[in-house]
């Protein structure tokens, strides 16, 4: 929990999950450059607001509050790939007593906004969300509208500018402060609007799987923007891919952190008995999952494998011993911020939701050392497989 000082008031903000061991802020420099900006160019946010992509909801939260400071009666929209975001920003709103209908709370993958006067840009990891959440935001701005980019100097690079101009128009960048830059951009009215050319970008798109990787060998894979490997296969998950545990039989298998889903389908192509369940706190991810999965399962030449997709915090409402195996690649960043405490709730989450005999298989590097967390929470870890880099590690629930 930490103190946001705004040219508005101070809010109290947390990242969510809150965890008293995790020593990151919920918000940070390029955050509070982006408010002061605002604040001393006069910025009317009376209007259509949107903040696009948010961390942990500080933009939001502050905005919102300005806006009740200047009366406002226009709409204030979050648009968020994460699910962890949005709980986040419920908790800074209600804490700091806002009511949740100042704010709507929007994925990346819904119905944009029909017209927007203020668009507040957090720069995201991912040039492919941020291209295609430019293309789909467009059609909303006009000539007029007041877009604001914000990030850290580390974050914004040329071909970060060059989407903004390419997309919406003419894009420059300031000084830095606070370790961070802003993205000043005046929408060009030959590119925004309601006919603005391209809106539908280049996403989601489709690639087709390399031929070691098991039961999903020369298949196809459907990716949104910005989900983990969106382009093509990450070098961990074709590992793990060629050394998933062989099982046959009505298991109830959790793909966690199902990202776009190739691990889970690949147990479902194996298994045809087991009920798969995709887990992911990305609205993209759980999309991409459950589209490669209807590609690779939804013929008659396949067999009807149950499955589920769940949004939400990695196994947090999975009822306890309701799983036989949990299959896990755990990020080793949270929101940009390299952390291990993503990883440690999915361990715990998974140990819950296990059944006894049940199985955790993870793949990871090496240097990261997830055998001794696991045998700390297990018991028990062995190395399943491994390479000069990654490990594929089985732990037993007794």
């Amino acid at each position: 929990m930490n103190d946001l000082t705004t040219p508005w008031g101070e809010y109290v903000l947390t990242r969510y999950p809150e965890d008293p061991r995790d020593p990151l802020r919920a918000w940070d420099g390029a955050d509070a450059y982006a408010l002061e900006h605002l604040a001393e160019t006069g910025a009317d946010l009376t209007g259509p607001t949107a903040v696009l992509g948010d961390r942990w909801g500080a933009l939001t939260t502050a905005l919102a509050g300005a806006r009740i400071e200047q009366l406002a009666t226009g709409r204030l929209v979050q648009i968020t790939d994460s699910y962890l975001t949005q709980c986040a920003t419920r908790a800074n709103l209600s804490r700091a007593g806002i009511g949740h209908g100042a704010v709507r709370l929007a994925s990346t993958l819904a119905t944009p906004p029909p017209r927007l006067d203020v668009l507040v840009v957090r720069v995201p990891k991912s040039l492919g969300l941020l291209e295609d959440q430019l293309h789909r935001l467009a059609p909303a701005l006009h000539p007029g509208t007041l877009v604001l980019g914000t990030g850290r100097t580390t974050e914004i690079h040329t071909s970060t500018l060059n989407l903004f101009t390419g997309i919406l128009g003419p894009t420059r960048t300031t000084l830095a402060r606070r370790k961070a830059r802003l993205i000043l951009t005046t929408p060009a009215a030959d590119r925004v609007g309601a006919a603005a050319p391209g809106a539908a970008g280049a996403w989601p798109v489709r690639y087709e799987l390399p031929r070691d990787t098991g039961p999903l060998a020369g298949r196809a894979v459907v990716a949104h923007a910005g989900v983990f490997s969106a382009e093509r296969l990450d070098i961990g998950t074709r590992f793990f891919l060629r050394h998933l545990p062989a099982r046959h039989g009505p298991d109830h298998v959790v793909d966690l952190g199902c990202g776009n889903g190739v691990v889970g389908t690949a147990a479902a192509l194996a298994n045809p008995h087991a009920r798969v369940t995709f887990v992911d706190e990305s609205y993209g991810a759980l999309a991409s999952a459950e589209a490669t999965y209807r590609l690779n399962l939804a013929s008659p030449q396949e067999p009807a494998t149950a499955a589920d997709f769940v949004l939400g915090d990695g196994l947090a409402d999975m009822p306890p011993g309701s799983v036989d195996l949990v299959l896990n690649n755990p990020p080793f960043h949270s929101h940009q911020a390299t952390s291990d405490s993503t990883a440690r709730r999915m361990f715990t989450g998974a140990r819950s939701a296990l059944r006894p005999g049940g199985e955790l298989w993870v793949v990871g590097n090496r240097h990261l050392g997830y055998h001794a967390k696991l045998r700390r929470l297990f018991g028990n870890c062995e190395v399943a497989a491994s390479d000069p880099k990654f490990v594929v590690l089985r732990c037993v629930k007794n």
